[in-house]
């Protein structure tokens, strides 16, 4: 048997769920049962009757999951997947800027560790920050890690008062104006379609800004033939598949995000075959995380 029927004979065996991220290589892609970002996902992992789940995606993904699902088994394929921007918040600097503004509601973004979910009021996602913010009733915000998706979030609330952690994602970090511009230039119809995980002067030259979902369904139901796509290449792929007649464009170099592409497929199926990289959160933790995240879904709804 190939590689990819082994993958799908275990998964039945063991009546497991695989899901992967937007950003995740093509062929893990395809071998998912639910593709999505991390909000998708992770209510995916929530809801699912499957008692093991393998996240193909990085490391806070994984935790989430099990946050969520305490009795259930989270499996990272690739244990090693982390995500640098969630590694430049703790939890001990955090409760530091928590004494310093007592009066502050303190969000995190998803990506984030389970430690510093665990010392939040409430989690968000790219794509539900907004509706979140403007339910709380804090005039103050501490937002971590990302100062661009934080800076993104002020703009949208001038009546907020925003405290950003220095935190960024290294893959979007990558992109600059200059790189859309020369696009332009070549393809003047083009609209720029920008994560807000991007610096200011990049989403301020983009047509649209959303999350990685909504920049795929953007693109799917505008009229025009030409985009530029600055977020990480994997969700070309899913772009592609719905959008065979357009055009798609990346900014410079590729923006690539390193610890997305670990995951192989031979990855996914040995962690299958021994049920091996199992995720754990220590229970206090788990708790303290648990709340943020189920406040998360509460508000968005």
């Amino acid at each position: 048997m190939s590689l990819l029927e082994n993958i799908i004979k275990l998964k039945k065996e063991k009546k497991a769920l695989i899901l992967a991220h937007y950003y995740q290589r093509p062929e893990v892609q395809d071998i998912a049962d639910y593709v999505g970002d991390s909000y998708y996902l992770s209510k995916i992992a929530k809801d699912s009757p499957e008692q093991i789940i393998v996240f193909c995606g990085v490391r806070f993904m994984a935790e989430s999951a099990k946050i969520l699902s305490p009795e259930k088994t989270i499996l990272l394929p690739a244990l090693d997947a982390g995500c640098p921007m969630a590694d430049m918040a703790d939890g001990e600097a955090l409760l530091e800027l928590k004494k310093e503004h007592p009066n502050a509601a303190v969000v995190c973004y998803i990506n984030s560790t389970a430690e510093v979910k665990a010392h939040c009021d409430v989690s968000v996602t790219s794509s539900n920050a907004v509706k979140i913010l403007r339910k709380l009733d804090k005039d103050e915000i501490i937002f971590l890690p990302d100062k661009n998706l934080g800076s993104y979030l002020a703009e949208q609330m001038p009546d907020k008062k925003f405290i950003l952690w220095p935190g960024f994602c290294i893959t979007h970090r990558k992109v600059n104006p200059s790189h859309i511009l020369d696009i332009k230039r070549i393809k003047p119809e083009a609209l720029a379609l920008a994560h807000p995980e991007c610096e200011k002067e990049v989403r301020d030259i983009s047509d649209f800004i959303g999350s990685t979902s909504e920049i795929i369904e953007y693109a799917t139901n505008n009229s025009s033939r030409d985009f530029i796509i600055v977020t990480e290449q994997g969700v070309l792929h899913e772009l592609k598949k719905r959008n065979p007649s357009k055009n798609f464009y990346t900014p410079g170099s590729t923006m690539t995000c390193v610890n997305m592409k670990k995951t192989t497929l031979e990855d996914v199926y040995e962690c299958l075959l021994d049920l091996s990289n199992s995720i754990e959160v220590d229970e206090e933790t788990r708790v303290g995380a648990l709340n943020s995240l189920v406040n998360m879904h509460n508000y968005a709804r």
